[in-house]
């Protein structure tokens, strides 16, 4: 990272001009819609994500929302809820959501920037990477859930194992 950028960074008075250092630097697409909204297009192995991040400078917070690209039918989203509720006991770090009048799911996770604060590119880089990771993870259980007809508890039984290596 450059002089310039740095100084850029230090002299911020919103943490999305950081943010958009940072997906600059990965080469995302994205667009500033507003002065408190940022968004983002990433690629994944299952989904394209649909990231956003917002900025409420009168609480001093910043949200960070990653939707997938699929969207869930009124009459699959009680399984739905009872998936969300078990992968989020199982996350450190954010949380699942459905928004019920788009029927959408996302993974949403927020960071309180009091007093001043603002992140850093490492901290943003650990939030996105993070994000992706559960997106990618837990994708086939929604998937399972909305197009094989599965339960919440055997979606979850079929993510659960982890991968070693490569085939």
């Amino acid at each position: 990272m450059s002089t310039v950028e740095i100084a850029e960074m230090t002299s911020a008075s919103n943490p999305l001009d950081i943010i958009e250092l940072v997906v600059q630097g990965e080469e995302w697409p994205f667009d500033r819609s507003a002065e408190d909204e940022l968004n983002i297009s990433i690629n994944g192995s299952w989904s394209d994500y649909h990231v956003t991040f917002n900025w409420r400078e009168e609480l001093e917070a910043l949200h960070m929302g990653c939707a997938f690209d699929l969207k869930v039918p009124q009459e699959k989203r009680q399984e739905i809820y009872a998936l969300l509720a078990m992968l989020n006991e199982q996350l450190w770090i954010g949380h699942y959501d459905l928004w019920s009048e788009e029927g959408i799911v996302l993974f949403r996770h927020g960071l309180i920037m009091n007093g001043g604060a603002m992140p850093t590119p490492e901290q943003i880089e650990a939030l996105l990477r993070i994000s992706i990771e559960a997106c990618e993870r837990y994708y086939p259980a929604f998937q399972f859930v909305l197009w094989a007809g599965k339960t919440a508890v055997e979606a979850v039984a079929a993510c659960a194992f982890e991968a070693q290596g490569n085939a």
